[in-house]
């Protein structure tokens, strides 16, 4: 063990003996630990910092917009607005695609928040 972890236990004993750690948030329950197994290796760190920061990766966000932008295709019904949002959406798609493709990211990644973008998007557009 390095002195750098040495200190760390000790800091850590010493807060326990005084009680630091009595009061916590969570205290009995089970820790809720993220399934990161399909995001790379290289961007996990990353990802739980944008998460805990509550800032959506790249091409997270490019995925609400996509999924926004087929609301409103589906919605419109003038061709001529209709064509444009397609144009705009597929623009978007390439983008995302790219990216994705780019950063290494599995489809079950994208898929497992594109649920939540979707309820997300329903409950803020109807309040």
């Amino acid at each position: 063990m390095n002195v750098i972890a040495l200190i760390a236990e000790e800091k850590i004993k010493e807060a326990k003996v005084k009680g630091e750690f009595d009061d916590l948030p969570g205290k009995g329950k089970p820790l809720k630990i993220d399934d990161l197994s399909h995001v790379p290796e290289d961007l996990r760190a990353s990802f739980i910092i944008l998460k805990n920061a509550g800032v959506l990766p790249e091409e997270l966000q490019l995925k609400k917009k996509l999924i926004s932008l087929e609301r409103l295709i589906a919605c419109c019904y003038e061709e001529e607005e209709k064509a444009k949002l397609r144009k705009n959406w597929n623009e978007l798609q390439l983008r995302f695609n790219m990216l994705a493709e780019k950063r290494g990211i599995k489809k079950e990644v994208l898929s497992m928040y594109e649920d939540r973008i979707h309820r997300k998007l329903s409950n803020s557009s109807g309040n």
